[in-house]
């Protein structure tokens, strides 16, 4: 069973709607890890996608870049 989670804010606070598929199991995991952290769903989520993005890409992409004074470790061909 795949349970449809709708929510967020942005902005001066006004609501966007989006969405995503998790079964009952998954959203289970989820609300446990955020837990042990402290943090939100919305914040395990987001930060969960900010370190895989870094981890991949430490040197960002074209249209994302590491904020400025950040320190960047990754190897040197990395775009």
């Amino acid at each position: 069973m795949a349970v449809r989670v709708r929510s967020g804010r942005e902005g001066g606070g006004r609501k966007l709607l989006r969405s995503f598929t998790v079964t009952v199991r998954e959203i289970e995991m989820l609300g446990a890890i955020s837990a042990y952290h402290g943090f939100s769903k919305s914040a395990t989520i987001t930060n969960l996608i900010k370190k895989e993005f870094w981890r991949i890409f430490p040197r960002g992409t074209k249209g994302i870049r590491p904020d400025p004074g950040a320190r960047i470790l990754g190897r040197a061909h990395d775009p």
